[in-house]
């Protein structure tokens, strides 16, 4: 059996973290759709510096849009907001099918706002009602200012893709911003479906301790952390809280998994595909971690809802001298930094094509 189809069966998305308007015009994510099951797609600044610097096929749009005056943060949104509506389209029926639930694409408020909550919320609304598409998420950062105005968010019935969580304590944050959110449009008389997703970074745990761990946890932090946190999702589900939610008719905030691409050359190059197998979970993939998934992965059961052996690790990497709640709270901010430096990049590479 294809793996993606096997994956889609157990009752996992798996949504493409590329996008380029090559892929659009090629027909090659319409291809992704039809024959390796994407059910949605996720983009960031790193990805739209990566597209616009590495390829051609914005040049001309972009000389075209800075001789009418267009430049800057103003001038990619309008290719990104392109791009992203098209591949939206593209997605939309798979969107009405399934009722809500698959078909999204997400769109990166800037991370210059990243300590701007009232900012982040004023861009999101912003991105929101430019983008005009029932089935684009606006990614707000899990920060301690971004799930301040994630609930905001919410309560403005804007979708919204939690981007930038590195561990449990952060997926919890971020989750309670989302309850408190449809809570409060319950409250107001105002329709609790509003879709959401909670993206959990993970190879770049095992990145941050290669060097630092004996060979026998290599590429063990970024799963552990992974299934503690999707202990803490099924904990979530199964709470009255919730139920009482989803009896009102809101949409469960779904678990992604985000970063999933091996950085390790001597791993496994699907590692983190086929380890994070879960129902009712996503797993955003690279380009070329999802060809390499569908060429030899294996789907070999879901993760345990308990979280298996995820504690026993995590107390095994605190024995070797790892603080995995500092290693948290130093990843988001070096994802955040990160993106940063992305979106300046991106603002010098439209300067200068500009130039023409």
């Amino acid at each position: 059996m294809n793996p993606a189809l096997h994956l889609r069966q157990l009752g996992q998305g798996l949504w493409l973290d590329n996008i380029t308007r090559g892929l659009l015009t090629s027909g090659t994510l319409k291809k992704y759709i039809d024959e390796y099951e994407i059910s949605g797609l996720t983009s960031n600044p790193s990805i739209f510096e990566a597209a616009i610097q590495g390829a051609d096929f914005y040049d001309e749009a972009i000389r075209t849009k800075s001789a009418a005056g267009g430049k800057g943060e103003a001038l990619f949104l309008e290719l990104a907001l392109d791009d992203l509506q098209q591949a939206a389209d593209l997605f939309l029926p798979m969107h009405e099918a399934s009722h809500g639930v698959d078909g999204w694409v997400s769109m990166e408020v800037s991370p210059l706002l990243v300590h701007d909550a009232e900012g982040t919320l004023r861009e999101a609304r912003t991105l929101h009602e430019r983008l005009q598409r029932p089935n684009a998420f606006i990614k707000i950062p899990g920060t301690a200012e971004g799930v301040k105005a994630i609930e905001e968010a919410i309560f403005a019935g804007i979708p919204v893709n939690v981007t930038l969580l590195f561990s449990r304590d952060q997926y919890l944050a971020a989750a309670e911003a989302y309850l408190r959110g449809i809570e409060r449009r319950i409250d107001a008389g105002l329709d609790p479906k509003v879709a959401s997703v909670a993206s959990l970074f993970v190879s770049r745990w095992d990145a941050g301790v290669k060097d630092k761990v004996p060979d026998e946890l290599k590429n063990k932090l970024g799963i552990a952390v992974a299934r503690q946190t999707y202990a803490a999702y099924r904990e979530l589900l199964a709470s009255q809280r919730w139920r009482k939610l989803a009896e009102a008719g809101a949409l469960a905030q779904r678990l992604l998994w985000a970063s999933t691409g091996t950085k390790d050359p001597a791993a496994s190059d699907i590692l983190y595909v086929e380890s994070l197998t879960a129902p009712n979970t996503i797993n955003t993939v690279p380009e070329k971690t999802l060809l390499a998934f569908v060429d030899h992965g294996v789907v070999n059961g879901s993760m345990p809802p308990e979280g298996g052996d995820a504690e026993k690790v995590l107390k095994q990497f605190a024995d070797a001298g790892v603080d995995v709640d500092a290693l948290a709270a130093q990843l988001q901010t070096e994802g955040a930094e990160s993106f940063s430096k992305s979106w300046k990049k991106l603002m010098d590479v439209i300067a200068e094509k500009g130039k023409g």
